[in-house]
């Protein structure tokens, strides 16, 4: 199991799909539409999809990652609550900084189908493959200046973060053609978990996504379902906005974010 393979299906938007809906009793006419459908992107990323996707715009249920998890309690609670994914901040300059060994122990305690995200920032590549290796990461997410050569290469798929704060900030995101995107709030000096949000609307600049998008920056129970219908992205990135102090989760906010999250488009 991967973070970008939950078995999802995706929300076409495409008279095609309409179509399946309506029929939906009808297998043998799904069947050949389905066999009609073309995606516009190669290669799979992963997943294992109903049917090939026709766009990366929204997943029919999106994906939430709790991030900067630094005790079992925390991430317990976090899958209690409904978290897809947990991430882990391989980043000493980060509050929520946490050690290799206690990782580890953490993700030895989780159950199965839930994804162990590791974040870092400008690391060498040996240190990124010892956590891998160390605490059985699904993906990685590189937050710093990494080049799409630096990308390559990953027993695991790769998430590369974007601080967004202008139009300039999205323009060469299209160069990181075989990751997976998150985009996050430019703060300087600091490398996600700001709680700041950035100008969604920048993000028209790379619509249709190519890839799968996940939206980070400043969300919170109050504002996901509003960031999540005009985004519409494959899935959420969520830390300070869960958390009673930096680097403690709040089991109240954690759940109030995913139930709001449950009800976006309903």
């Amino acid at each position: 199991v991967t973070f970008l393979n939950f078995g999802f299906k995706m929300r076409c938007h495409d008279e095609r799909f309409e179509q399946m809906e309506k029929h939906a009793g009808d297998q043998g006419r799904i069947q050949s539409l389905i066999a009609g459908m073309k995606s516009p992107v190669e290669g799979s990323f992963g997943l294992q999809c109903p049917f090939p996707p026709i766009g990366w715009a929204s997943a029919l249920r999106v994906r939430c990652k709790i991030c900067g998890i630094t005790s079992l309690e925390d991430a317990i609670s976090a899958v209690s609550c409904g978290a897809d994914a947990l991430g882990f901040m391989f980043v000493e300059a980060s509050v929520r900084h946490i050690g290799l060994s206690d990782a580890s122990a953490i993700a030895s305690e989780l159950p199965p189908m839930i994804s162990r995200v590791g974040v870092f920032v400008n690391a060498p590549r040996q240190t990124i493959l010892e956590a891998v290796q160390s605490c059985g990461l699904h993906a990685i997410q590189l937050h710093g200046e990494e080049t799409p050569e630096d990308c390559q290469g990953y027993p695991v798929p790769v998430i590369k973060a974007f601080r967004v704060r202008d139009k300039a900030s999205v323009a060469n995101i299209s160069a990181y053609a075989g990751q997976t995107w998150l985009v996050d709030s430019y703060q300087k000096g600091s490398r996600g978990g700001t709680g700041h949000r950035f100008e969604w609307d920048l993000l028209d600049e790379i619509r249709p996504f190519a890839r799968p998008l996940l939206l980070a920056g400043g969300l919170q129970p109050g504002n996901i379902r509003e960031a999540v219908e005009k985004v519409r992205p494959y899935g959420v990135d969520v830390s300070s906005g869960v958390e009673s102090e930096p680097g403690k989760k709040c089991p109240l906010k954690m759940k109030a974010f995913t139930r709001e999250l449950g009800l976006v488009g309903v």
